[in-house]
């Protein structure tokens, strides 16, 4: 079993964890459990070599590892998550122009992911759309906080996120489909 969480302090990690097809392959690790990367390759159109390129970086990184109880043969190579969260601060960065520049361009890289999916979603046809009638969610707020009140405000938020992420799923039949969710509090103006 995977350790819960792992703080990622090392820029070198936070730089191979940043790549977008190298987070593309932790995310489907995390949702789908290990995989190979022929499997991996059909969730993502990129070529297996590309693919077996990308987890050999995110196992140097000590990010996903193998699982060799999971392969048929010697030639089969699966593949897990060495843990379910990754958790990083730009502050951890401070200091090192190299770090610095890294963080901030995971960050950016980040938060193209996370918008990204919600653009999909909103360019999916009405008919595809109508097939989720009550569940996608948008909202926002103007809270007035000190730094120490935002990050309580932000600690319920993730586990209130992690709480519904973690959970058993039900074994009463119905279907379930995965969901992008995230949230974002920021110092800004109106």
């Amino acid at each position: 079993m995977p350790e819960l969480e792992r703080v990622i302090t090392d820029s070198r990690v936070l730089a191979a964890m940043a790549h977008p097809v190298r987070r593309r392959l932790l995310d489907l690790l995390k949702v789908a459990g290990p995989a190979t990367a022929s499997v991996l390759s059909e969730h993502t159109g990129e070529a297996v070599g590309n693919v077996s390129h990308h987890l050999r970086a995110l196992a140097a990184a000590g990010l996903i590892e193998e699982a060799p109880e999971l392969a048929r043969d010697r030639r089969e190579r699966w593949w897990r998550r060495t843990t379910r969260t990754l958790t990083w601060s730009s502050a951890d960065f401070t200091g090192d122009a190299a770090g610095e520049a890294i963080a901030q361009a995971a960050e950016s890289l980040n938060l193209e992911r996370q918008t990204g999916h919600v653009r999909r979603w909103a360019g999916q046809p009405q008919d595809v759309q109508a097939q989720w009638p009550r569940g996608p969610f948008s909202t926002e707020g103007w809270l007035r906080v000190t730094d120490e009140e935002l990050a309580r405000f932000a600690a319920e938020l993730i586990q209130l996120i992690d709480r519904w992420a973690e959970r058993e799923i039900p074994d009463d039949g119905q279907e379930r489909a995965t969901v992008f969710t995230f949230a974002r509090g920021v110092p800004a103006r109106p």
